[in-house]
């Protein structure tokens, strides 16, 4: 809340800065525009991008653990409508069986 309170002031400052200019006998709009665009809105902007990045990281694992999370259950809820039947090793508690079956020498 408090980078809020910052940023508009900032930009009010840069506001003022900009109608100064424009409304200064030697001033123009375009340098006026130009005052507002790189004093104020272009710093604002890097600032509050960078000062975002924790909570998008944050919110980007998040998201990435509730998708585990969720493709977890519909795995386990998958094997349990299945019943014992399962084409994944290990998930009756029985040995896995050789992909591929030894080859005896004849006798």
């Amino acid at each position: 809340m408090f980078i809020h309170l910052i940023v508009i002031g900032w930009l009010y400052v840069a506001l003022m800065m900009a109608v100064a200019e424009a409304t200064n006998t030697t001033g123009t709009v375009l340098g006026a525009i130009f005052t507002f665009l790189l004093y104020g809105l272009a710093p604002v902007a890097l600032v509050v991008y960078l000062m975002g990045t924790p909570g998008r990281r944050r919110a980007i694992r998040q998201r990435e653990a509730q998708a585990q999370e969720e493709a977890r259950r519909a795995a386990s809820e998958a094997a349990a409508a299945a019943g014992t039947a399962s084409d994944l090793p290990d998930q009756r508690g029985e040995t896995p069986a050789d992909a591929v079956p030894p080859v005896r020498k004849e006798p």
